[in-house]
């Protein structure tokens, strides 16, 4: 049994952390392109898209990626990242909505380029708000992911899934334990690194 939790924690922690680094890799940079006013007219119809991922189900969206693409642990992270992809996209377009115009048109008259402010004044002004999304994000995958085991991706929920099947309580205390402590780890550390990376000041 020690074996099996070690084996399904880890499992369940790579579906985490492979889901969020590739949500992390899409919603950042697509937010940003989202905000700049010549692309603004898409805005709606991505996050339209994104809300979708969201507002269906997680079962739902695993068993539709299960008939389309088929299962396993690659389906496992496109559905996590579906689910989890509108916090960090809507935070990081908030974040940077949200930027005084008076620091870049401060910046602006510097002389620095549409490069430099959105590097050096926008995305450091945004960081608390773009975090914030990210870490909601990967509290949702940690719990999301329990759902995996149902596409053979392994993770918490297999402990879980047992319990239900064989009516074995303590299997499905394990499961459910597991996987509440693991987001609260989770979110602990999210809040450590969230402290560290916000800009002082801010």
């Amino acid at each position: 049994m020690p074996d099996q939790i070690a084996a399904r924690t880890l499992e369940h922690i790579r579906l985490v952390a492979v889901s969020t680094v590739v949500v992390i890799a899409i919603g950042v940079p697509l937010g940003v392109l989202l905000s700049r006013p010549r692309a603004r007219l898409l805005a709606t119809p991505v996050l339209a898209v994104a809300n979708g991922g969201q507002a269906v189900p997680s079962i739902g969206v695993l068993v539709l990626l299960a008939i389309l693409v088929g299962v396993g642990f690659t389906m496992a992270v496109v559905a996590l990242v579906a689910y989890a992809l509108l916090p960090i996209l809507r935070n990081t377009m908030v974040g940077l909505q949200q930027v005084d115009r008076a620091l870049i048109d401060a910046g602006r008259g510097m002389g620095m380029s549409a490069r430099q402010v959105l590097m050096q004044i926008e995305l450091p002004v945004a960081v608390p708000v773009m975090l914030a999304g990210i870490r909601v994000a990967l509290i949702l995958n940690v719990g999301v992911a329990t759902l995996a085991t149902y596409t053979n991706a392994g993770g918490l929920g297999s402990f879980i899934e047992s319990g239900i099947v064989f009516n074995r309580m303590p299997i499905l205390l394990t499961g459910s334990v597991l996987t509440i402590a693991l987001a609260l780890l989770v979110d602990w550390l999210a809040g450590l690194v969230e402290h560290k990376l916000r800009p002082r000041g801010l």
